[in-house]
């Protein structure tokens, strides 16, 4: 690559990608004073899953200057998360819970917020060019070079200080640098679509995402995150094998889940179901490492659990801030080390997350969810995870997040009757 072309464009930092954590990231450092570019492969806006944000990226949102715009944009506010199971129900207000940090968050179509934290970066000086990508990185010399190639076709080098990989599914760098590694998750798969959903239900908050467990299939799931505009995103998550034996067609396998659940389809009965279906599956990621000499990844990039409670837009802004605090340190002179100060921390919080994740499917975390004479102080800990705040280690479930609810969810099994 170095010996093809000549006279590579000069950039301080390369961000590649302009999802969320690619904007918060590049503007947090444009804001620094850095020379940022991001280089996105698609043209915004474009669909993206992950659409119930969590409390705590909006304290990202608003570190990046883009809150204020935001809170203007019209997005279904979000109070909560509330659980069905049967005729069992339960719900978490993130507004009450035990870490300090905003409380009320969003609802989004990522294709309009996507785009909306993308303009805003860019009115705050980041250039963001779109409809090219990173096709390969060249590490062997004193700084990084990125081969980059146009929507046309042509191809550019860009030499840097450092790079950014913040490509989500893409996973850029993992794949160019033989990063991935297998996740400890098993291979599941969700079909999910937007619909009309025009739902009557008094007992339905559209402030809180509803998480409905399989009336009997309890590592089977769905989520329905209701908008502004009248319409949801609804979707069910299953391991391969549940898939067995049902429609091949993805409409029909979606509603012939949803029928199986009948506090959820009665919930959803007059729904208009006018967006085809679609399926994901596999999504589960890892990596060998989160930094090298002259590169970092950033969310979804890095590793990404499972959609059960929404966690990746806020693991993955979280990661956007702490490497742009990094980044700028080190490139103000600082002698930085991301492992301690970037990947490790990162981790901690990330395998909070991996604890209650496990503890959803093998429903030990399910029965501390669905338990009826919980403790109001033990259930703000638990909102306080909930509403994203995985990294407060003040808090006992997070400081010792396995001990800690392997226990509640034996008193819970205990105090409930077979």
């Amino acid at each position: 690559m170095t010996k093809a072309f000549v006279n590579p464009e000069q950039r301080s930092v390369v961000v590649i990608g302009a999802g969320p954590s690619g904007a918060i990231a590049a503007t947090l450092l444009k804001r620094k004073g850095h020379d940022v570019l991001i280089v996105e492969r698609q043209r915004f806006p474009r669909f993206s899953i992950g659409e119930s944000l969590l409390s705590h990226c909006l304290d990202f949102v608003e570190e990046a200057g883009m809150l204020e715009a935001v809170r203007a944009a019209g997005f279904q506010t979000k109070h909560g998360a509330a659980f069905g199971w049967g005729e069992r129900y339960t719900d978490f207000d993130f507004r009450d819970k035990f870490t300090e940090g905003h409380g009320s968050t969003y609802q989004v179509q990522r294709a309009d917020f996507d785009k909306l934290l993308a303009d805003q970066a860019e009115l705050q000086g980041v250039e963001i060019r779109y409809e090219e990508e990173i096709i390969s990185v060249d590490f062997e010399g004193l700084r990084p070079l990125l081969q980059a190639r146009r929507l046309d076709g042509s191809e550019y080098v860009i030499e840097a200080d450092f790079i950014l990989d913040a490509s989500g599914y893409g996973r850029v760098l993992p794949r160019l640098l033989d990063l991935e590694a297998p996740s400890n998750f098993p291979v599941r798969r969700a079909v999910f679509t937007h619909i009309e959903d025009n739902i009557d239900d008094p007992r339905f908050d559209r402030d809180k995402i509803l998480i409905t467990t399989h009336p009997e299939l309890r590592d089977v799931w769905y989520w329905t995150i209701p908008f502004s505009n009248g319409r949801c995103s609804l979707g069910v998550v299953a391991s391969a094998e549940r898939y067995e034996g049902r429609p091949l067609d993805m409409d029909a396998c979606l509603k012939a889940f949803v029928k199986e659940a009948p506090n959820l389809s009665g919930i959803l009965k007059n729904a208009e179901w006018d967006t085809p279906a679609r399926l994901i599956g596999g999504y589960s990621a890892n990596v060998k490492t989160l930094h090298g000499p002259g590169f970092a990844l950033l969310g979804n990039a890095a590793e990404f659990l499972d959609p059960v409670f929404s966690s990746g837009v806020t693991i993955a802004m979280r990661s956007a801030s702490m490497a742009a605090d990094v980044l700028h340190r080190q490139l103000s002179g600082e002698t930085v080390d991301w492992e301690v100060e970037f990947a490790a921390p990162l981790k901690r919080g990330v395998d909070t997350f991996r604890t209650y994740v496990e503890g959803w499917y093998d429903c030990s975390f399910q029965d501390v969810i669905y338990y009826e004479h919980a403790q109001p102080e033990i259930r703000r800990m638990i909102s306080s995870i909930l509403a994203g705040y995985a990294w407060d280690l003040k808090n006992p479930y997070v400081a010792e997040s396995k001990r800690r609810l392997r226990v509640l969810a034996e008193l819970c099994a205990a105090d409930t009757p077979a």
